[in-house]
């Protein structure tokens, strides 16, 4: 049983059972509840693959035989019902996702209920092949052979599942959060950084944990150009404030708050950032595999914004403009080592950002940004790129707020309109399609672009 609850960094600072989110995080967790259905059953014994000229080279081939094959139906896909029986897609067996990966789960469930989420999913499953089905939180208990997977783990979800008749032995135990809480802290991103540019000169970034405030203040002082604080417990452009010049008295308050509460700050230079992006990992008892890579658009406040939907091979591609791809396969490997050797009683996804820098000496790599033990944007989009879209296709996966009522369903409108959903062999070739449902109350929506 999959759930979505964005609120997990959040609700994971917080630490208490009775935490309550934020009326945005709230929204966006009811309006996007049916995300799961897109990667549900891909975590269970997930396989990385290595990343080869001969491998894509293998790819290439592929996409030209996908190319030339079989065309299917078109479909164009409504918020709730597909427009058009003549232009519907009948589901059928799932297809291997890709080489080495198994098939998707046929018994997934995503909690997320009401009449609006059923009729959006009927209307996918008759575009694409699908088998994951919708429950309600009423009806958790009545699967207890279930595993339950969050978003996130924290003590707050942790008591609303209990509360509606989840096992507490099919739980996190309240060590093990605490234990996760530790692992999620950026103290970690800080070493790791460290680590790795003692390992290679080729990397930039800066990265300092401090528990002192005067010693805060007087690297802040020391440091020419913008800096940017973090706290140690938030994620995904949260808990982030930026020194523009001098620090603000405003700014001294939060630093000594953030360091009482959550025992210190984290302070950066700002860099001047060409790309983000990611590499995944999964862990699971001890062993660790890397799940592929993110190409990922941030806003200037550092909220993500979006993914590219490529190929591991084309990203690296794009990559290997700034970078040897030797160095990037040298830091996957270290970074292997290092996430496997750091937490060994996590399992679940790990998404360690990074970005590609402008400095005086030409592109460098900040190899450690921060990184996110739970489910990511970024994994959704790969997962979602290898399970749904045509061979030789690129897109982007999008997740958007809309500030003015009916603004989501005047957008999702125009883009059916001006870019028609085509399917080929169950597979998306090019189009716009929703990932939620879109209503005139809608604020925020996911969706894809494939071209």
């Amino acid at each position: 049983m999959y759930l979505f609850n964005p609120d997990n960094d959040l609700a994971l600072a917080n630490f208490t059972p009775n935490y309550t989110p934020p009326a945005s995080a709230t929204r966006m967790a009811e309006e996007l509840a049916v995300l799961p259905i897109w990667y549900a059953g891909e975590d269970e014994g997930i396989v990385g693959r290595e990343i080869s000229v001969a491998e894509g080279g293998a790819a290439v081939a592929t996409q030209t035989a996908g190319q030339n094959g079989r065309v299917g139906e078109n479909a164009m896909m409504n918020g709730c019902d597909v427009l058009g029986e003549e232009n519907t897609m009948i589901a059928g067996e799932v297809a291997v996702i890709t080489v080495g990966k198994k098939e998707t789960a046929k018994d997934t469930k995503v909690i997320a209920g009401g009449e609006l989420n059923r009729s959006f999913l009927e209307a996918v499953k008759k575009v694409l092949p699908m088998e994951a089905s919708l429950i309600p939180f009423s009806d958790i208990a009545l699967y207890p052979h279930l595993k339950i997977v969050p978003w996130g783990w924290n003590p707050a979800v942790r008591r609303k599942l209990i509360s509606y008749g989840a096992k507490e032995e099919a739980l996190p135990s309240p060590e093990e959060l605490v234990r996760l809480k530790g692992y999620s802290n950026r103290q970690h991103a800080v070493e790791i950084l460290q680590e790795l540019q003692t390992e290679e000169e080729e990397f930039c970034g800066e990265s300092r944990f401090f528990t002192n405030t005067e010693e805060l203040y007087a690297y802040l002082q020391s440091m020419p150009g913008n800096k940017v604080l973090k706290m140690p417990l938030s994620g995904s452009g949260k808990g982030l404030i930026w020194i523009l010049g001098e620090i603000t008295d405003k700014q001294r308050d939060w630093c000594r708050r953030v360091i009482r509460e959550q025992g210190g700050v984290v302070a950066e230079p700002v860099l001047n950032k060409v790309q983000d992006f990611a590499m995944e990992f999964y862990l699971h008892e001890g062993q660790i595999r890397f799940a592929g890579y993110s190409m990922f658009s941030a806003a200037a406040s550092g909220a993500y914004t979006g993914n590219e939907l490529l190929s591991d091979f084309r990203i690296e591609e794009k990559l290997c403009k700034y970078a040897p791809i030797e160095l990037l396969h040298r830091l996957r490997n270290s970074l292997t080592e290092k996430l496997s050797r750091r937490f060994p009683l996590y399992s679940g996804y790990a998404g360690v950002d990074m970005m590609i820098c402008e400095t005086p000496e030409g592109y460098r790599i900040q190899p450690c940004v921060e990184i996110n033990m739970r489910m990511n944007m970024g994994m959704v989009a790969r997962i979602f790129y290898e399970r749904y879209m045509h061979p030789g296709t690129e897109g982007r996966f999008v997740v958007d707020y809309f500030k003015k009522p009916e603004s989501a369903l005047s957008f999702h409108e125009k883009m059916q309109r001006e870019n028609p959903l085509t399917v080929k062999d169950k597979k998306i070739s090019s189009g716009y399609l929703p990932l939620t449902p879109v209503t005139a109350d809608t604020r925020y929506t996911a969706y894809v672009i494939v071209c």
